[in-house]
């Protein structure tokens, strides 16, 4: 073998190991360095990192993580079932925890994550009605849920974020009770606010017909004292007439009474003949 060949091997070998002996790790990542399956080192910045040849690296995600649930039945404390779907937000809080417990295999985490936060659910909805869980405490049993699941998760080296309650569906045996139920309670809601316009109407009626009579009372009182007062002022200009002409006065009257007596040409009246009611036919002048 020629000596440049074996100056090309030699090259080639140790870009070969160089190669293999370098490694990045980015803003985004946790690595691991692993000797024979043991970690040797965690803590790694991010950029360029050397490593010797026989020695694995292993990169996990640092972002926050999505894990999305399938749908899933739980038993409220009506004992009705509800099909439940939920999400949860988690992060890789320790990659040396991470590793040891599920061999740094996300799946895995996934798996195990999910059954320990659908027991966790399944204990928060058996407390609660269903009303409860649709409706009133979806917030409280978010800040449940993590308070109860993280303390567990530690072992596996990650921390939750979120758990988020996406959907509540009734089965199909439930629904119908449900919805009965709710119509027989919107129905007793409409039946009290008819009720309660009922007597406020009856309350507003009487109030107005207590008004009218007040106002009709105050009308009447108002209109007699007029017509008294119409009537002393009228007295008062007959007085005053007939004081300075009596004879012509009476006569006005007595022609004031032959109109509204005769007021039609087929009239009649039956009078003695010395009846004063005539006197000014019989004595014109």
């Amino acid at each position: 073998m020629s000596k440049n060949t074996l100056i090309l091997a030699f090259v080639f070998i140790l870009l070969v190991i160089t190669a293999t002996s370098i490694f990045t790790v980015s803003e985004t990542e946790r690595a691991l360095l692993l000797e024979f399956k043991r970690i040797v080192q965690t803590d790694f910045e991010p950029g360029l990192h050397f490593k010797l040849p026989y020695q694995e690296v292993k990169k996990y995600d640092d972002r926050i993580l999505t894990l999305e649930s399938k749908p899933e039945r739980f038993l409220t404390s009506e004992k009705k079932n509800v099909i439940v779907t939920w999400f949860v937000k988690w992060r890789i809080e320790d990659a040396t925890k991470f590793y040891k417990a599920v061999g740094g295999d996300k799946a895995a985490a996934n798996i195990r994550l999910d059954q320990i936060t659908k027991d966790a659910l399944r204990n928060e909805f058996s407390k609660r009605t269903i009303r409860e869980v649709v409706s009133l405490e979806r917030g409280q049993i978010r800040d449940l849920l993590i308070k109860t699941v993280n303390p567990v998760v530690d072992d596996l080296g990650v921390e939750v974020i979120d758990i988020r309650v996406k959907g509540i569906d009734l089965p199909d045996e439930v629904s119908s009770s449900v919805y009965r139920r709710m119509e027989a309670e919107r129905a007793r809601v409409a039946r009290d606010f008819r009720s309660r316009g009922a007597e406020a109407a009856e309350r507003i009626r009487a109030e107005a017909d207590r008004q009218r009579e007040v106002i009709l009372a105050d009308a009447y009182r108002d209109s007699e004292i007029r017509r008294g007062e119409g009537d002393a002022t009228a007295s008062e200009i007959y007085a005053q007439a007939y004081s300075r002409n009596p004879e012509f006065f009476e006569f006005y009257r007595s022609l004031y009474a032959y109109r509204q007596v005769f007021k039609d040409e087929n009239d009649m009246i039956v009078l003695e003949p010395d009846s004063k009611f005539f006197q000014y036919f019989k004595k014109p002048k």
